[in-house]
């Protein structure tokens, strides 16, 4: 079966922490709780997991992100509930302002329906690169069974019109008016099942058992199915006469990811020839899909190092990230608003991480705005350049006192990039592993949150390897 559409190369992310369900369990009175979800720092969200993945994507893929057509991004809760949360992603990326696509919310079905929408553009010769994203940092009610569940991460694909190791040959869909977990507009957390049984019986898995039975004539290889308390999986897989699916060492290692976990559960499996059925579940609807390698996808054999590791949190920690565990009393706002003319004026520059570059002598000079005249010759000529992402170390301090909305210890640093700018930023962590000469990466994150508005800008994050083999020497 020939299909229009080619998956070129693909990313994942995963957060920093992991919670154990165990702890869950036992903060309101249960036994059991088994395995452990991943769950954002307080500087990550569903839009900074986005961006690693799909930045690794591109990476594998070996395309410029300026050739994109499209960003497709599917998540349950996109960070702005009305406002520019694609367009925010899309600048980061460092996509084109005249790239396209669409974002998906309002159930774990967004990441699949993402993953369509792009497909049709590629078929229909409106685009003929297309990065889809599915995403989630999933929100559970407090007390509610599907906090053991509730995970984080995203996944990345990169579908093109030709070239790419792996083609979609078939996809299938079913409806079905059923409600099963939801969050209406007085929530904050997901509501978790009303009857476990009788969603089981009733309403998973013979919709899911359908979907999968019309994908299982293509001789499929390896399954990701969907898998909401932990044992559907594998119960689902059974039935379609299957194994243990691909998608099971994903749910143990950083829970259910929502609009993220068909894809997750799938991408590592693309690393050697093989069909791969994926179905994605939730709002009312499953869709399958099956995946058709040729040989290794560029990024599959990485896939599965984003959630290796990650660091233990405690149960009110995680409650804290996720703004369940608030102090009581006055706040301390940032004091510039997120609609300001500071960050209208200054957006691009802190989401695209760009630089001037003197025409004249070649400096980078950076931030550009409050730069008129270049550092090194005095010129007024620049060019606006995109700033290299890694760099070195050349001084830091860590700051052990810190006003709102900022918490300490708070390291920054002063970093020589790659490219011969020098730029100073806040770095991921407690500057425990900060060193003068320190190899260092600069990656998106969220810097606070005012008045109720995600403000996002990037951070340095030291690389562990480098660290290492500078030690070892």
């Amino acid at each position: 079966m020939t299909s229009p559409v080619r998956v070129l190369a693909v990313g994942a992310a995963a957060p920093a922490r992991r919670l154990a369900a165990a702890d869950v369990a036992a903060a309101w009175g249960r036994g059991g709780g088994r395995g452990q979800v991943g769950v954002c720092a307080p500087d990550e969200d569903v839009l900074t997991l986005s961006a690693e993945a799909a930045s690794r994507a591109m990476a594998a893929s070996g395309l410029e992100n300026d050739i994109v057509d499209g960003l497709w991004w599917g998540t349950t809760r996109p960070p702005f509930a009305e406002g520019p949360s694609h367009a925010v992603l899309a600048s980061a990326l460092g996509l084109s302002a005249h790239s396209g696509g669409a974002l998906f919310s309002g159930s774990p079905h967004a990441g699949m329906d993402a993953l369509l929408g792009a497909y049709d553009a590629i078929a229909a010769g409106s685009a003929r690169v297309a990065l889809v994203v599915g995403a989630d940092a999933l929100v559970p009610g407090p007390g509610t069974t599907f906090e053991e569940r509730a995970g984080a991460g995203a996944a990345a694909v990169v579908l093109v019109s030709e070239g790419g190791q792996a083609s979609l040959p078939a996809r299938v869909t079913r409806t079905h008016p059923f409600l099963d977990r939801y969050r209406s507009d007085a929530d904050d957390g997901t509501r978790d099942l009303y009857d476990a049984r009788l969603f089981r019986e009733e309403i998973f898995l013979p919709v899911v058992q359908e979907v999968g039975e019309q994908l299982a004539s293509l001789e499929i290889d390896e399954w990701s199915l969907p898998d909401p308390d932990g044992r559907l999986g594998a119960t689902a897989a059974r039935k379609l006469g299957g194994g243990a699916p691909a998608s099971a060492s994903v749910y143990a290692a950083i829970g259910d990811t929502g609009a993220a976990a068909p894809l997750l559960g799938a991408l590592g499996s693309l690393d050697a020839a093989r069909t791969v059925a994926v179905v994605g579940f939730g709002g009312g609807r499953a869709t399958g899909i099956v995946i058709n390698a040729d040989g290794p996808v560029p990024g599959a054999a990485a896939i599965g190092d984003a959630w290796a590791g990650g660091l233990p949190t405690s149960y009110a920690e995680a409650l804290r990230a996720r703004g369940q565990l608030q102090a009581t009393g006055e706040t301390t706002p940032m004091g510039v608003p997120p609609e300001s003319a500071l960050f209208v004026r200054g957006a691009e520059e802190m989401l695209g991480l760009l630089g001037a570059r003197c025409v004249e002598c070649g400096t980078i000079n950076t931030p550009p705005t409050i730069h008129p005249y270049c550092i090194s010759c005095g010129s007024t000529k620049f060019m606006l350049v995109s700033l290299a992402r890694r760099g070195v170390v050349h001084t830091f301090v860590v700051n052990h006192t810190m006003p709102p909305p900022f918490e300490a210890p708070l390291p920054l640093a002063v970093i020589d990039l790659a490219d011969g700018a020098r730029v100073m930023l806040q770095v991921i962590g407690d500057g425990s592993d900060m060193r003068i000469g320190a190899e260092v990466e600069l990656v998106l994150r969220r810097y606070a949150l005012e008045r109720g508005v995600p403000v996002y800008g990037f951070k340095a994050r030291v690389v562990v390897d480098a660290t290492a083999k500078s030690s070892e020497e």
